[in-house]
């Protein structure tokens, strides 16, 4: 959708200088009909069915200076869900800089022999969020060209940089659902994995499902049919170093494939399961067993794999609303200042790191990074305040505005506020009865505004509370807070 909007540069300038008055009166006439028109918009699309009687914060100010364009209740501190991430992204690369790269050391007990042998290999993890399949192929691959060529003993995996507890116990009762990975300093594909199931080739047959990476870690226990009613349903039973992923239910004959993602139980025998076939793949035999070990003494490190800079690891994280990489980023801030990496240590860290930017700690209570905690606490004028910071930071301002879903166009925002289409850069949250949006709104005058609304206690459901405030950022793209300028 389209909005029209006046603009004096369109108008061709008159004979007379009277001409040119009478002209400029009337657009600054009507511009300040919007303007005064603004706040009742905005107020008309929290009336909407989806957030009636729900608590709702919001907050609205122009980028460039501050004057508040609308507000309601902008201190109240509500449940933010993923919104978190806005404060974690910040204070993350306010910490690193977009540029910084996270480290995995691999380390063995001798340099490669003649015919590429070492007796045992360890890898250090340095909490690298950003270690997909294919980051591991490409470490595997570097050491190969290093002259490694196999490993007579067993590979270690020593993720002591971080503590070992996997989920925030403020999470609840937490599920195989990928949005629960679980948090280490060794890492691969975010602690989660791909099930894709098709049906079989007749009736009855089983279904036929493949899980990605094919690694032994992951064990199929396959009790689907091609045919049926029942539903499709994929849960992880958790084992000793292994992951047993059962497959329930069916699918009918012509149906197309089903993907659904997965999480590990433990991210470090599954880093080490990916690595291992990655160096398979490259003609690294390992002999040994692969096991979670410190790092012996007298090692020496035989590679530094630095992964993906922290500007595309938050663009992955904000987009995506990846909640593995919030908390790893959160207790990489720990390790940075010299703390082990536990959520105990980097909350305070990461409040102290946004203090000092100038974001009132009273505007939020947090006990995790990712927002996945219920007990968390944001108001909205602590997200317009962060996102006015980052916009006026050379430094890390453009990677952040860059990391933003935009409206109708990608991230968690590709089928969203279609009527904001490109005017609008946001992040997006979802927990149970609570919705929240923040970010930047292009007007129709040019300029810019920040913003932030929470919903919280909707009765009327998720979808409906996420369209109202998909319709609170319509209203704000198709007004114009301020007067156009006059033509010469």
């Amino acid at each position: 959708m389209t909005f029209d909007r006046l603009s004096l540069a369109d108008w061709r300038p008159r004979a007379t200088k009277l001409g040119v008055g009478v002209a400029a009166c009337i657009a600054l006439g009507a511009a300040a009909v919007q303007a005064a028109d603004l706040p009742a918009r905005l107020t008309q699309a929290l009336a909407q069915r989806g957030l009636r009687q729900a608590r709702v914060a919001a907050l609205v100010v122009r980028a460039d200076g501050g004057a508040t364009l609308f507000e309601r209740s902008p201190d109240e501190r509500l449940t933010p869900a993923s919104n978190v991430k806005i404060l974690t992204a910040v204070a993350a690369l306010a910490a690193f800089g977009p540029a910084h790269r996270f480290t995995t050391e691999v380390y063995a007990d001798r340099e490669p022999d003649a015919e590429g042998r070492v007796g045992t290999l360890a890898v250090r993890g340095g909490g690298d969020p950003s270690l997909t399949s294919e980051q591991w192929w490409r470490l595997a691959a570097d050491l190969r060209r290093q002259g490694l060529r196999r490993v007579s003993g067993d590979l270690l995996l020593d993720d002591s940089a971080f503590d070992r507890q996997r989920w925030h116990p403020a999470w609840g009762p937490v599920s195989s659902r990928a949005y629960f990975a679980p948090v280490g300093a060794l890492n691969a594909n975010y602690g989660a994995f791909g099930v894709e199931i098709r049906p079989g080739a007749r009736q009855g047959a089983p279904l036929l499902v493949t899980l990605d990476p094919p690694v032994p870690y992951l064990r199929l226990d396959n009790r689907s049919r091609t045919g049926g009613k029942k539903p499709l349903a994929v849960e992880r039973r958790d084992g000793d170093g292994t992951d047993t992923i059962s497959v329930s239910g069916s699918l009918r004959a012509g149906d197309g494939p089903v993907l659904l993602y997965r999480s590990v139980s433990d991210p470090t025998a599954y880093a080490g399961a990916v690595l291992r076939m990655q160096l398979e793949a490259n003609g690294i035999q390992v002999q040994g067993s692969t096991r979670a070990a410190g790092l012996p003494g007298g090692f020496r490190r035989i590679l530094a794999f630095e992964g993906e800079p922290l500007a595309e690891i938050a663009r992955l994280f904000l987009k995506h609303s990846n909640n593995n990489i919030a908390e790893t980023l959160l207790k990489d801030m720990a390790v940075q200042s010299g703390q082990p990496g536990s959520w105990q240590n980097a909350v305070p860290i990461m409040r102290a790191r946004l203090q000092s930017l100038g974001i009132d700690p009273a505007g939020f209570s947090l006990v995790d990074g990712s927002g996945l905690a219920p007990v968390d606490r944001v108001a909205p004028r602590a997200f317009v305040s962060a996102l006015r910071l980052a916009r006026d930071s050379f430094r890390f301002g453009p990677e952040l505005e860059a990391a933003l879903p935009i409206a109708a166009r990608d991230g968690t925002l590709e089928k969203r506020a279609a009527a904001a289409m490109d005017a609008v850069r946001a992040k997006t949250g979802l927990l149970a009865g609570a919705t929240s949006l923040s970010g930047y709104a292009h007007l129709q005058d040019g300029s810019e505004a920040v913003f932030s609304i929470i919903a919280n206690d909707y009765k009327h459901g998720d979808l409906e509370a996420m369209a109202a405030i998909d319709g609170f950022v319509a209203a704000l793209v198709a007004s114009s807070p301020s007067p156009p300028t006059a033509a010469p």
